[in-house]
């Protein structure tokens, strides 16, 4: 799952979502620092990622991709599966998924100071190209896929996998929508112990 599914699957508590979106930068016991709803973002966020990649549905989408963009078939698979999730919004949430977005946006500005360096860095070009909106169109997520293949120094080839979600776009659409229920369903529970 990608930024917008980690968010989504925080509930409603505003630390916890700041946790759950800045945790891939924040390793082993580093985030025993923050506030405690921070870490169990932070705790949430592995969870999430530990399902994920263990999950036979999720496998069955990497799958696709795997043979051209090996280990990236994954990170290509949560983007894509945060399509999904921004298109069928309406389905997931009765607010407006702008209104959802800017929410978040706010927060992230009214705690600034307990953000990770790398994220306080993210945040200006992730808020003024509203990275998380453009995930509701094809077009948004080739600029994502592109921007990351970049990041790898172009390695990855993720910018052309937009050609593989047009291909199998009903495939993965329907595999995000059987997935998404089972990892609305853990994130919940887990929320629980925390």
């Amino acid at each position: 799952m990608n930024f917008l599914a980690h968010i989504y699957l925080s509930g409603d508590n505003d630390l916890i979502k700041i946790g759950n979106f800045m945790a891939d930068g924040i390793r082993g016991k580093q985030f025993e620092h923050f506030p405690e709803d921070v870490q169990k973002g932070i705790i949430l966020h592995r969870s999430i990622d530990t399902y994920t990649d263990s999950h036979d549905i999720f496998r069955q989408s990497t799958k696709r991709l795997h043979e051209k963009y090996h280990h990236y078939s994954g990170v290509i698979v949560d983007i894509v599966y945060d399509h999904f999730l921004a298109k069928n919004w309406t389905k997931y949430s009765d607010e407006k998924l702008e209104n959802f977005i800017n929410r978040f946006y706010r927060s992230l500005h009214e705690n600034y100071e307990i953000l990770t360096e790398k994220t306080q860095d993210l945040m200006p070009y992730m808020i003024e190209r509203n990275w998380l909106l453009s995930y509701q169109t094809v077009e948004g997520i080739h600029q994502i896929l592109t921007q990351m293949d970049r990041r790898s120094k172009n390695e990855s080839k993720m910018q052309f996998a937009s050609a593989e979600l047009k291909e199998y776009y009903a495939e993965f659409e329907q595999e995000f929508t059987l997935f998404f229920e089972d990892i609305k369903e853990h994130a919940k529970q887990k929320l629980l112990l925390l």
